[in-house]
């Protein structure tokens, strides 16, 4: 069912706790990336036209319950209110008396960035005194935190459950959307595309897509599981051991359900990991035995492009080598390029994948990308996130 939104709040004069994703990189007391900053926008500039005094929380790296001045969000208060072009005001904690009062004296329009909800213990274990406290400081609750929507804390759980009412942020309203679109109601054909270091990190998604997806691909560092279940020799390659048997389970899988379920045949292989290293490709099958595939060759590229161009509807997550080194970056950029060039809807998550397409300069041309990269792993993955389950569903 549907969630109610900020858009169907009355939030005239009401005290507004929006949970925002403020966990962005800071260096030397600097905001380096404001991108999630800005997503955050749209639905606190609608919070001001609604006349909301708005009290901003987030989280920011892991301070495992201290105050670290390095993980203090101070520094987003100042890049907000630049964005903004107004004050915001800034609570040197997330809860207790000083917080309320400033809480209290806002005004509409006004904003008030509270402090990392992570220096408290309470917010991660969803601590019923915690949220209450969270809760006392305001009227109304907006999730606007897709990225940390697949945790049940405080500030994502806690205080809506308290204040019986919850609505999605603009924000989350827009994630919601496009993934129930691609999970729910694609246009065929579907193809999934999933690269990373891990297989263990993305079993349940792959297994999800296994039962709905027309073709699977799959590429980076989880492939040489794959490879070393079938046996073949992978050299110094990465893999999990422990996860052969569940990469031959998948196989069968996609056999036993006509899916086509595609590994590279040809990768760049190089000595070790370096910048620099001597280089070539190889079919996988011919692996030397002191090399380790780094990157998808030009013939798996050429294989999965032609899948993508058939496609209706796109789900990529993970890259397909180590992208970072542009020796072993050909492999992801050109999936970036052959999604971005794609006639079908297309939908990317996951921190590396944004990455990917930044650096491909494709960014613009993605029919949606996740800010939430577990959460949106999760909810591929068929599973309920919490911080969306307590939001208030809106009535038929």
């Amino acid at each position: 069912m549907a969630k109610v939104s900020i858009r169907d709040l009355d939030l005239d004069g009401k005290r507004l706790f929006m949970r925002v994703d403020f966990n962005v990189p800071i260096k030397e007391g600097k905001v380096t990336d404001d991108t999630r900053i800005q997503a955050a926008l749209p639905s606190i500039k609608l919070a001001q036209q609604k006349k909301a005094r708005i009290i901003l929380s987030s989280h920011l790296g892991r301070p495992k319950g201290k105050r670290q001045d390095e993980f203090s969000l101070k520094p987003v208060a100042d890049r907000l209110a630049a964005i903004l072009g107004q004050p915001v005001q800034f609570a040197n904690d997330c809860v207790g008396p000083e917080v309320e009062a400033q809480a209290k004296a806002l005004k509409p329009g006004q904003v008030l960035l509270l402090e990392n909800v992570r220096f408290h213990e309470g917010e991660t274990k969803n601590d019923p005194e915690f949220s209450k406290k969270l809760a006392a400081l305001a009227d109304v609750y907006v999730n606007d935190a897709f990225g940390s929507a697949h945790r049940a804390h405080s500030s994502t759980y806690g205080v809506p459950e308290i204040l019986k009412q919850g609505a999605a942020g603009l924000l989350m309203e827009k994630e919601l959307e496009h993934l129930a679109k691609v999970l729910y109601h694609p246009e065929r054909p579907v193809v999934a595309i999933f690269g990373g270091a891990k297989v263990s990190d993305k079993i349940e998604v792959i297994d999800n897509f296994l039962g709905f997806a027309d073709a699977v691909l799959l590429g980076g560092g989880m492939a040489y599981t794959f490879f070393k279940a079938q046996g073949k020799g992978i050299g110094k390659s990465l893999v999990e051991e422990d996860k052969l048997d569940l990469a031959i389970q998948l196989i069968e899988k996609a056999k036993s359900r006509g899916i086509k379920l595609l590994l590279p045949v040809d990768h760049v292989v190089a000595p070790k990991l370096e910048a620099g290293v001597e280089t070539k490709t190889v079919s996988v099958d011919s692996t030397p035995a002191d090399w380790m595939g780094l990157d998808v060759g030009p013939e798996t590229i050429k294989a999965f492009e032609a899948e993508i161009g058939r496609a209706r509807t796109i789900i990529w997550n993970g890259p397909l080598g180590v992208f970072e080194i542009d020796a072993f970056a050909k492999g992801t950029m050109a999936i970036a390029k052959a999604v971005a060039d794609a006639k079908g809807f297309s939908l990317i998550g996951g921190g590396d994948s944004i990455s990917a397409v930044k650096k491909a300069g494709v960014q613009e041309r993605i029919g949606h990308v996740s800010t939430g990269g577990g959460a949106s792993l999760e909810f591929l993955a068929g599973e309920k996130l919490p911080g969306v389950e307590i939001l208030t569903d809106r009535k038929k």
